[in-house]
């Protein structure tokens, strides 16, 4: 099976498809529809991710132009004030919206996405990536871990969030243009 990792254009068809592959998956992982304080990335993609230079969103569709993958990157713009001191926008990355079709996991897919992603952010001079995840996603801890991050705050709140971060400053990647293609073998 061939994989095309793409970057997304400010095509309106094309961010459509790119929004109703986010929700099913958002629904499917955590059982929820649209929240207006937590999906505005998605609701704007345009203002997150396509209009900012240190910002993208990379999509990988199957050889039926189908979206089975994604994931996005964009400065810290988060308001924890615990990590005033830890993150700025100009400096931090941060991972979103790594979602991986289930009918297509356990294959690389997703390390694949994360590498892209850690490509353009070492590109755009980033000095670290920062993310959160939660304990109730199956593998996501560990997955995180093995793509070099290392926890940063555990909240044991209701939702299991964890806080993780990953230095990349001194990575020395080669960063290809708009579209990526891989083999993936199942």
């Amino acid at each position: 099976m061939n994989v095309t990792i793409k970057v997304l254009s400010n095509d309106s068809f094309e961010i459509k498809k790119v929004q109703k592959f986010l929700f099913k998956q958002i629904k499917k992982e955590f059982g929820y529809g649209y929240i207006p304080e937590w999906h505005q990335d998605i609701v704007n993609m345009e203002d997150y991710y396509i209009s900012p230079d240190k910002n993208d969103f990379f999509i990988a569709y199957d050889e039926n132009d189908k979206i089975i993958a994604s994931i996005g990157i964009r400065g810290y713009d988060k308001n924890f004030s615990e990590f005033d001191q830890d993150y700025s926008k100009d400096k931090t990355a941060s991972i979103w919206r790594l979602f991986v079709d289930e009918k297509y996991r356990r294959c690389g897919l997703a390390s694949k996405m994360f590498n892209v992603a850690e490509e353009f952010a070492n590109k755009k001079n980033y000095e670290s990536i920062y993310l959160h995840t939660h304990k109730t996603l199956p593998g996501a801890i560990e997955f995180w871990k093995k793509m070099g991050f290392i926890i940063f705050l555990d909240e044991n709140d209701e939702l299991k969030t964890v806080h993780m971060d990953k230095i990349i400053h001194e990575l020395n990647m080669a960063y290809h243009d708009s579209e990526f293609n891989y083999a993936v073998e199942f």
